[in-house]
């Protein structure tokens, strides 16, 4: 028999996945725009991401609005729980969207613009990060409807998530400029992407080995039988990842280490996806306990069935046109 409930949840799973990559190496840019030199390096880069950054953009609308449509009882729990860096995050969109425009339009205030760019992109990559701890950590829940205090999302372990977050994203950032541009450019971005990438690993050992103390339930999953024999093979690709990719960083590759940021970013995900199972807001809040009637599940999906096809291809196509390494005049 299918599960549409779970289907709903690989969707939204699927969606979120693919606004993280996605909007990540564009956030990730923001995060080093201050180690580039100002002027042709910081044009150069800025324009590497201007034919596609604010359609990655449409996956975070899909996952919000897939949890809000078919999870209503988790967005209305989720939301209450984490409105402070809700708001911080779409703030720093916003920041960060309108200064990539003006910093074009307004050249006499460029610095400016550029400190709004990587304010906003590290605020909203910041508050992406403790979202996820904010959820891994567990929100308390009274009936329906969200027991905490203003402030639960904010401890040591979200700071940790946090930060771990602003790293693999510059990380995405680094290997995309890797990918896209060429000479001194591609070689400061190589430098970069070593420092994200052990950044990156160690804030991921560190979190892991964390979640083990979290809740007793991620413990169990990961540290028990038979459950250890399905999950070992995530950390030990993680690492097998992360080799290719340092080695990728090391030599003349240039979309090789892009492409292993993207699995090692799947990877971490599927790690993710593993230790919350079968919870959308732990400990106490299943996916079957907060999905909407089946039959909104089928109209919804009726509707997704159309569209998400549509929003890969369009997306696919964009990515292909602008294939190519960046000039000083834009893509060649």
């Amino acid at each position: 028999m299918i599960d549409l409930t779970v289907i709903w949840a690989f969707i939204i799973a699927f969606a979120i996945f693919a606004y993280v990559v996605m909007d990540g190496f564009d956030l990730g840019i923001g995060i080093l725009f201050p180690t580039f030199a100002p002027g042709r390096e910081r044009d150069r880069a800025m324009n590497s991401i201007a034919p596609v950054w604010d359609g990655n953009e449409t996956w975070l609308v899909l996952g919000g609005g897939g949890l809000f449509a078919a999870f209503p009882l988790a967005y209305a729990i989720i939301l209450p729980a984490t409105y402070p860096l809700i708001i911080a995050m779409l703030l720093g969109l916003v920041f960060r969207g309108v200064a990539f425009e003006y910093r074009w339009r307004d050249p006499s205030h460029r610095r400016f613009w550029d400190a709004a760019f990587t304010g906003g992109s590290l605020i909203a990559t910041m508050a992406q990060g403790m979202i996820l701890g904010a959820l891994l950590q567990g929100i308390e829940i009274d009936g329906r409807a969200y027991a905490g205090s203003w402030w639960d999302w904010l401890t040591p372990y979200t700071l940790l998530t946090g930060l771990g977050t602003v790293a693999g994203y510059a990380l995405l950032g680094a290997t995309w400029l890797v990918w896209k541009l060429d000479g001194e450019g591609q070689a400061h971005a190589r430098k970069l992407g070593k420092i994200a990438a052990l950044a990156t690993l160690a804030l991921m050992a560190g979190v892991s080995l964390l979640n083990l103390f979290v809740r007793p339930e991620y413990s169990d999953r990961w540290l028990t039988a038979p459950e250890l024999y399905w999950v070992a093979p995530i950390p030990i690709a993680t690492l097998i990842v992360a080799g290719f990719m340092w080695h990728a960083l090391s030599r003349d590759r240039h979309s090789k280490p892009f492409w292993l940021a993207l699995l090692l970013f799947f990877f971490g995900t599927a790690g993710v996806g593993v230790t919350i199972w079968p919870y959308v807001a732990p400990p106490d809040l299943t996916i079957w306990e907060a999905a909407a009637p089946v039959r909104s599940q089928v109209f919804m999906l009726v509707g997704v069935a159309i569209t998400m096809p549509l929003i890969i291809a369009y997306t696919a196509w964009a990515y292909w046109v602008f294939r190519g390494k960046v000039g000083d005049e834009g893509y060649h």
